[in-house]
């Protein structure tokens, strides 16, 4: 039964199944199964984001996280872990890869987070898979000038969330792009559902925050409108981004709840 697999794994190190992601990795790609999930640019796209599977405040270990409470000074130790698949907005089915995870380093006093989790990741993610085209899609806390470098060191696309409340320089930056008419701008009829509409706004080669103007981004904000409801998603990406791949682009960036629904959710239940 799945406890008594959790009690024998429980003294394994993670390293050592590895390659057990690797080889069924391997069999989907020689039973042609990955061929269909190409998404974008002969790219996979590839869902990332940090979830917890252990929590107590009576049982640890030294790998354990802690967080007290500032009202009780109550100790809370915990364990989190960065989980990876692969994803596509047509499919239901999703491929997870080996996650990394976020625990107290060997030799380490502090917390470990899940930015430096993302640093072991991908170095690793590169040593198992050296050639496969990846687009990363993250939520808006990978959306910093230290991980996108990383990930262009790594050779790795990416479609990562923005917030205005966190990024307020690069927001002010496409108001003012907008007011000059420098914004491009467009509606579309969704074509399975005529009162839905897809609001388009895309701004290329803006910087990211006002410390790494440096660094370049393409900027894309996108409103889905029906009758009764307003959503609203912004991110950036290293794709240029035109009129005629937007709507790809939002796809993929959506599609990052994925490793929500049909990874977390599934393993966790």
């Amino acid at each position: 039964c799945d406890t008594q697999m959790r009690t024998i794994l429980d003294e394994v190190s993670p390293e050592e199944i590895r390659p057990a992601y690797k080889g069924v990795f391997r069999e989907l790609q020689r039973g042609k199964v990955l061929e269909p999930m190409v998404f974008f640019e002969e790219c996979y796209l590839l869902s990332l984001d940090g979830t917890g599977y252990f929590s107590s405040k009576k049982r640890s270990s030294d790998s354990c996280l802690t967080k007290v409470s500032k009202k009780t000074g109550e100790v809370t130790y915990h364990q989190q872990m960065l989980g990876a698949a692969i994803v596509h907005p047509d499919f239901k089915e999703v491929i997870p890869l080996a996650p990394e995870f976020i625990i107290k380093q060997d030799g380490q006093s502090k917390n470990d987070c899940e930015r430096n989790a993302a640093k072991r990741f991908f170095k690793k993610i590169r040593k198992d898979h050296p050639r496969l085209p990846l687009i990363i899609t993250e939520d808006s806390l990978s959306s910093n000038a230290p991980h996108i470098e990383k990930a262009k060191k790594y050779n790795l696309h990416y479609i990562l969330g923005v917030k205005k409340g966190d990024h307020a320089f690069l927001f002010n930056q496409v108001e003012e792009a907008q007011k000059k008419g420098e914004t491009t701008q467009f509606e579309l009829v969704d074509e399975d559902n005529p009162e839905m509409l897809h609001r388009f706004l895309f701004l290329n080669q803006v910087p990211l925050n006002e410390s790494n103007q440096n660094l370049s981004i393409n900027f894309l904000e996108y409103w889905e409108i029906t009758p009764t409801k307003t959503k609203h998603f912004s991110w950036v990406t290293d794709f240029t981004v035109t009129k005629d791949n937007v709507y790809k682009l939002m796809r993929g960036g959506r599609a990052r709840w994925k490793i929500e629904n049909e990874t977390f959710n599934t393993l966790k239940n």
